[in-house]
């Protein structure tokens, strides 16, 4: 919050009190009249006046001194007003004693909302975290009684449940993002580790759609998150794949850039600066019908969190180009 100057206290507090200092200035005209039809000196009128203006003045200079005070502290509580209402001084109107039990009285309606949303959210977390373990199991399932086939139709099956359990672990990383709690866990890592975990889990994309990998092993260690990192690398891969129909995918690091390039569709211009926006699809999202504008949203918020920096480039026909920095400050790391 920005420091609030003398001055501008000082204008605010003259105007707040213009009423006032018109009264005086009504006052020693009133004084004047009265002198003058009474045919009185001067001397009079500027004295009369004079005095009035002095009290008036008098009274202001007490009122900005003792308002300063008042505006400080209530300046300070307003930084952290849900823990220090209670430190509100004592009102000095009428006007002011009731805007404080309005304060209070809103205060206690707000405590009571949070702590309802809180728990709605809390069993919506609860729910579907559980609803993920368990539609896990008929996705194995599945999976196991495919893997005794080797058909196309198989083949294009197990793509889809492949499919599927992406988006469910989606919809619970989103909820664990937007939660007040994180399971954040910040060590060194070998990102050749996290990027060989991401490969083996899409080498079925790549090998179905036919699309060569590039690999360069990764002789860096990170300071991140891997299982957040891990999701990150995953989206970018899984971008890569879908929108390659021919050519390959090379993932490779550049100092502490982690560089994801592929040879496929490109992006088009005018959607470049917002693919990172949640739910847009873009062209390329809306030709495929199978966009949901939710993987590269969240792999900025991830990377957003983890204090790494995720950025684009791309060409129509040409290929994309993803960039994720994971340079961080030099931390202690227990």
């Amino acid at each position: 919050m920005e420091e609030e100057k003398w001055y501008q206290f000082l204008g605010a507090y003259l105007k707040q009190y213009r009423f006032y200092v018109l009264m005086c200035v009504v006052y020693i005209l009133v004084f004047w009249m009265v002198f003058c039809l009474y045919d009185l000196e001067a001397e009079a009128v500027l004295y009369a006046g004079g005095l009035s203006a002095l009290l008036t003045a008098g009274m202001l200079a007490a009122g900005a001194v003792a308002g300063a005070k008042r505006h400080r502290q209530r300046r300070r509580i307003l930084k952290n007003v849900g823990l220090l209402l209670d430190e509100l001084p004592e009102p000095g109107t009428l006007a002011e004693s009731d805007y404080q039990d309005m304060l209070r009285k809103l205060k206690a309606e707000y405590d009571t909302a949070l702590n309802q949303w809180q728990n709605e959210r809390r069993e919506s977390m609860d729910y579907y975290t559980t609803w993920v373990h368990q539609i896990k199991t008929p996705i194995s399932v599945m999976d196991m009684m495919l893997q005794g086939e080797d058909t196309e139709d198989s083949r294009r099956l197990r793509a889809e449940l492949f499919r599927i359990e992406q988006y469910v672990g989606m919809a619970l990383n989103w909820l664990r993002l937007g939660s007040d709690s994180s399971d954040f866990v910040f060590r060194e890592y070998e990102l050749d580790g996290i990027v060989r975990q991401a490969v083996r889990k899409y080498a079925p994309q790549f090998i179905q759609n036919k699309v060569r990998l590039h690999y360069e092993p990764a002789r860096i260690r990170v300071l991140t998150d891997e299982k957040w990192l891990l999701f990150i690398i995953e989206q970018l891969l899984s971008n890569a794949v879908k929108y390659t129909r021919e050519g390959s995918v090379s993932v490779s690091v550049e100092g502490e850039v982690l560089r994801i390039a592929d040879t496929g569709m490109g992006i088009a211009p005018e959607d470049v600066p917002r693919i990172f926006e949640k739910g847009f699809t873009g062209y390329n999202g809306r030709a495929d019908r199978k966009s949901t504008g939710l993987g590269l949203y969240l792999s900025r918020l991830t990377a957003d969190k983890l204090s790494h920096k995720i950025s684009v480039e791309s060409q129509p026909g040409q290929g994309t180009v993803f960039y994720l920095d994971l340079h961080r400050e030099k931390l202690e790391v227990e």
